[in-house]
């Protein structure tokens, strides 16, 4: 369940009705995406609706605050606020939007957790803006990475590709919006799940062959 304040700014509640590609009881592995106030709201919780699809336990933190507002102004509710247990995932996300990304980069938390989490080799993921934390914690060099157009000129050392997706060893980077569901998958399939029903289950296969014929 999700708590989004729109244009009236009355919060309301929105509960999703998944396909779920594990049966309801199990489930593996355990994901947060860090969130803060001026965030992307398609390049956030697009990877948690296909996390959540395939029952990953993924949860939405917060630096300091339960509530936290997007760049268009909708508040979400989160998990929790940062917290020491966090530290214990196997991954982190981390999207893009302004000042959200930049937010998050200049959070000294958030830079050592995802130096942590690399030294750890646990799955790192970061689209549109997000990578510039990612520079910032030093562990883009040598590493193929996208990003939001503009942004590259921020990731020192990095081998910049133009890509929707891109995933090197444990990091994984995705381009902007439009790139959130296959974001979502990548992810999904480096923590060792087949994303191959989901797609077709969520008609992105439908969607590619579209526009593969256009």
């Amino acid at each position: 369940v999700f708590l989004f304040r729109g244009i009236g700014q009355n919060i309301v509640s929105v509960r999703s009705v998944c396909h779920k590609v594990l049966p309801e009881n199990i489930m593996i592995g355990k994901v947060f995406v860090f969130l803060a106030d001026g965030f992307e709201e398609i390049e956030a919780l697009t990877p948690v609706d296909v996390l959540r699809r395939a029952n990953v336990h993924v949860d939405l933190v917060g630096m300091d605050d339960l509530k936290v507002t997007s760049s268009h102004q909708i508040t979400i509710q989160m998990d929790c606020v940062f917290n020491d247990q966090i530290k214990e995932y196997d991954g982190i996300v981390i999207p893009g939007g302004l000042p959200g990304a930049t937010n998050l980069r200049d959070d000294a938390r958030v830079i050592e957790i995802v130096q942590q989490f690399n030294q750890e080799h646990k799955l790192i993921a970061a689209i549109c803006a997000g990578p510039i934390v990612l520079a910032k914690a030093g562990i883009l060099k040598d590493k193929i990475c996208t990003c939001s157009p503009g942004f590259e000129t921020q990731l020192t050392g990095a081998n910049y590709q133009e890509a929707i997706v891109q995933k090197d060893d444990h990091i994984i980077t995705g381009k902007g919006p439009a790139a959130a569901l296959e974001f979502g998958y990548t992810i999904l399939e480096s923590l060792g799940y087949d994303s191959s029903n989901l797609r077709l289950g969520m008609q992105y296969e439908y969607l590619m062959n579209v526009e593969a014929h256009k």
